[in-house]
């Protein structure tokens, strides 16, 4: 049987930082959330076996790759700590736990840091569209798409309604409800945005068309960002809670987890699911295999989701794949308000992507932290009362890579 990994705390930047404007880079931002990470648990730098750092496009976005190096300029004591880069697109940060988690159960180390980092608004948009395209088949694929992600999302919106019909108002409550729950994060980049209904409708003046159907209201945001969390053995942990004067029962752990690979086009994908009850097989799978693992017999012995809004749709299909509502029905949640702050199931109480921001190397680290504020009720003004599990999905490419979390005390 694996052995628990325990998360101990750690830290996010503020989403709405804009590095270039602030004289900083990869760099400064990277050390900055270290640093938070650090203080915020009590942790010591001496203390860390190992490393771990989830980004996509550094060397596109930064020119810099290696980013594992960063970490013996955060503090000295981190020269020559083990540290290894992980990229799977907007769920890298995902990766980079999954590999420090296995570090732990396979008792190598007791004590990880793992790191996730984008640096995305030191860039036009058109710039920055074309090196988040890395995430498709260069070549293959999208080639005549102007803004490559949301001409890819709005194909699945083309696959949802021609299965089951789709109604564009469905959309619009995803975006609405993570907008209005990003007002209460205090690290959302849209914090302090005056969202009407006109920026949420068809009008074309303040809510243009980005690519098909997707309209500026439905995608997440480019963001500067990065997120920092520690994970550890039981060991660590007990010794922690002993030293912090906190019971042990409290500290989460990582109850279970799923990770799949779909082929990169998104054409082989949905046509091996025509004719499946679900449009994305392995994103199901990756969502399943955490529940299980995790002893839970559906979405709903969790008290809340944060899933991959990278598109309003994204979000619309991660509720019918987790089971929030049998497939092809996630309107009904929508609807009924389950996945509002106050639902029966929350979903990106956080204000995901759309509204806190998706600095996409971090998302993932970003979810577990969120995860993890939630259980232990440190999530301040967007805490779902009573919360004791969480489950987390995070996607990269047209749905490539999918890792799923259940995290709880």
């Amino acid at each position: 049987m694996a052995k628990d990994v325990f998360i101990l705390g750690g830290a996010q930047s503020d989403f709405a930082r804009n590095m270039e404007r602030e004289g900083g880079g990869l760099f400064e931002l990277f050390r900055d959330v270290a640093e938070a990470a650090f203080a915020a648990t009590g942790i010591e730098p001496k203390e860390v076996e190992t490393a771990h750092v989830g980004n996509f496009v550094g060397e596109l976005f930064a020119g810099q790759g290696q980013l594992g190096g960063f970490f013996g300029h955060v503090h000295p004591d981190l020269a020559g700590v083990p540290a290894s880069r992980h990229e799977a697109a907007c769920a890298s940060g995902s990766i980079a736990i999954l590999a420090a988690a296995a570090e732990i159960e396979a008792e190598r180390y007791g004590l990880a840091l793992v790191l996730g980092i984008e640096l995305m608004r030191n860039v036009p948009g058109q710039r920055a569209a074309e090196y988040l395209g890395a995430a498709a088949w260069a070549g293959r694929e999208a080639q005549e798409a102007r803004y490559l992600w949301p001409w890819m999302f709005a194909r699945v919106a083309e696959e949802y309604d021609e299965r089951f019909g789709l109604d564009r108002a469905h959309l619009r409550g995803i975006s609405a409800n993570n907008f209005a729950n990003a007002k209460k994060n205090p690290n959302s980049q849209t914090r302090g945005w005056a969202v009407t209904d006109d920026h949420l409708g068809e009008n074309d003046e303040v809510n243009p068309l980005i690519e098909g159907s997707l309209r500026k209201s439905d995608c997440g945001q480019v963001t500067d960002g990065a997120a920092a969390i520690f994970l550890a053995s039981r060991e660590v942990a007990e010794a922690y809670a002993k030293r912090r004067g906190i019971p042990f029962g409290a500290i989460p752990r990582i109850k279970g987890w799923g990770h799949s690979t779909a082929p990169l086009l998104y054409s082989t994908k949905v046509a091996g699911s025509r004719g499946e009850p679900y449009v994305f097989p392995s994103v199901r799978k990756a969502m399943m295999d955490a529940l299980r693992r995790a002893e839970m017999p559906d979405v709903y012995a969790c008290d809340g989701v944060e899933v991959h809004d990278c598109f309003s749709i994204t979000e619309y299909m991660a509720i019918d794949h987790f089971g929030i509502t049998p497939p092809g029905e996630s309107w009904r949640a929508i609807e009924d308000g389950t996945i509002a702050l106050g639902g029966k199931l929350p979903v990106n109480p956080s204000g995901g992507l759309i509204g806190l921001g998706h600095p996409v190397g971090a998302t993932g680290v970003r979810m577990l932290l969120d995860s993890w504020r939630q259980v232990t009720g440190n999530a301040g003004d967007y805490q779902v009362e009573g919360a004791k599990n969480l489950a987390t999905f995070n996607v990269g490419g047209s749905a490539t890579t999918a890792v799923s979390f259940v995290v709880g005390t």
